[in-house]
């Protein structure tokens, strides 16, 4: 699978800080939980790919 193949998936993102001070991208769906932790710095970098990601999508032409 690519991250052009187009899936029929439901799940559910969270997003938060932790207890412990790491920032925490939950992901829930059918029948399994991934937690994903990252330091603040990382996070950081992840938010600014997804920003990128999100100008890039804009520039693509619809088909």
């Amino acid at each position: 699978m690519g991250i052009n193949d187009e899936r029929d998936i439901e799940a559910n993102l969270q997003i938060g800080p932790t207890d412990i001070g790491q920032v925490r991208l939950f992901i829930e769906g059918s029948g399994i939980e991934i937690p994903m932790d990252f330091s603040p710095d990382e996070a950081e970098e992840i938010a600014e790919e997804i920003v990128a990601a999100a100008k890039a999508a804009r520039m693509v032409k619809p088909r």
